[in-house]
């Protein structure tokens, strides 16, 4: 069997070959691979009546076009077939913010677990409390616990998996289940993994979002969200997505069609030499732990292997105790490591971080100085000499 395209059925196919294939119509664009690059607000009707009943493919820039409908469907083939739909934000945590006030409303409780990317904090904290909504947090590891911190108006939980600093692996079947048992949605932020490696709308999640400008577009030179929904919460996302007026312009949304293309062959390769930095890493003196799911010693491995196919390259390390001007020696020394705030793309980067002023259902005390890394994609011998260069440095005298 086949598709009208001449593709076999999206169900028959690896991830990897429906990342090359969903999406692409080459008769419909004259023969070309990709679709061009739609700029427009507009769209004309043929006839008064076709304007009345709105009969057209398109009705208006803001709500999509053909460009927006190829990463749509790609997108839509990875995450797989609960999805019943996929809404692009112009950046992660559009889609953060648009997702939840989808789904909640003044006198709702909204449920968070405790590493979740801070400015997603940031928002609950600021505007959902200013419209009336409750948030709660709780420990990343808490699992069915979870079904004790519920309250008759908690509508939804939100977590990361894992946590983006602090690597924490949250039981994401398990909370999902509490979560349906008392009417709540679930939601996951699932920019650390993608779908490919995390089918997060299989384990019970209701709505998973991305920020891809991090692995989705690949290259560091985007903003973008990405929300996918099930069958169940998708009517809620649609809704929002067209009362808030949320959209994407057409050339952020061409190249993160054509950074999902390679997605496959990216990741797998922050996959490899994320994991061997991160051993190389667990075997330095300076280093005190390593703060990496896939690693077999990390506390959060064996959920990690259960749920995920897959890393990615972005994880943390906690240094053995040094003086801070030591940690900023360390970072200034370093050449193939920059320094930012981002992730995902093909450059490596590190960033120190402190989870504790904020942090309020669990302590942030690792014992010593914590740094980010996301391993790009450079060679990890030359990766490892930098970092080499930056650890005499963090032991030499102030």
């Amino acid at each position: 069997m086949t598709t009208s395209n001449g593709h076999p059925p999206a169900s028959q196919q690896h991830a990897a070959t429906r990342l090359v294939t969903a999406g692409r119509d080459t008769q419909g664009q004259r023969g070309f691979v990709n679709p061009p690059v739609f700029h427009g607000s507009t769209v004309l009707y043929p006839t008064a009546e076709d304007l009345h009943a709105h009969r057209a493919e398109f009705t208006y820039g803001r709500h999509g076009n053909p460009t927006t409908r190829a990463l749509q469907d790609v997108l839509m083939a990875l995450e797989g077939p609960q999805c019943a739909g996929v809404g692009l934000a112009p950046s992660g945590l559009a889609a953060i913010s648009t997702t939840l006030l989808a789904v909640l409303k003044a006198g709702d409780h909204l449920l968070v677990c405790d590493n979740v990317y801070r400015p997603t904090r940031n928002f609950c904290n600021g505007m959902l409390t200013r419209f009336g909504i409750e948030t709660s947090y709780f420990d990343p590891l808490i699992g069915a616990g979870i079904e004790a911190l519920f309250k008759p108006n908690t509508r939804a939980v939100l977590l990361e998996a894992p946590g983006s600093q602090s690597f924490e692996m949250p039981d994401v079947p398990a909370i999902a289940a509490a979560a349906h048992a008392r009417g709540a949605i679930m939601i996951d932020d699932n920019t650390w993994a993608t779908p490919l490696y995390h089918r997060s709308l299989e384990q019970g999640v209701d709505i998973s979002m991305q920020a891809a400008t991090k692995y989705i577009g690949g290259h560091s030179d985007i903003m973008f969200g990405t929300i996918s929904a099930n069958a169940n919460a998708w009517p809620k996302i649609s809704e929002a997505i067209r009362l808030l007026g949320v959209c994407a312009g057409p050339d952020d949304v061409y190249l993160a069609l054509r950074g999902v293309r390679t997605l496959s062959v990216r990741l797998a390769q922050h996959h490899r030499s994320g994991l061997e930095m991160a051993r190389w890493l667990a075997g330095r003196p300076e280093v005190d732990r390593v703060l990496h799911p896939a690693l077999e010693t990390d506390p959060g491995h064996a959920i990690w292997k259960r749920d995920f196919t897959g890393a990615s390259g972005l994880f943390s390390i906690v240094l053995k105790p040094v003086p801070q001007p030591a940690v900023d020696t360390m970072l200034n020394t370093l050449r193939l490591f920059g320094m930012g705030f981002s992730w995902g793309g093909f450059e490596s980067l590190a960033v120190p971080f402190d989870c504790s002023d904020y942090r309020t259902a669990t302590k942030w005390a690792p014992g010593g100085p914590t740094l980010r890394l996301h391993i790009g994609l450079e060679s990890v011998d030359d990766l490892k000499a930098d970092l080499d260069r930056g650890f005499a440095a963090l032991k030499a005298p102030l």
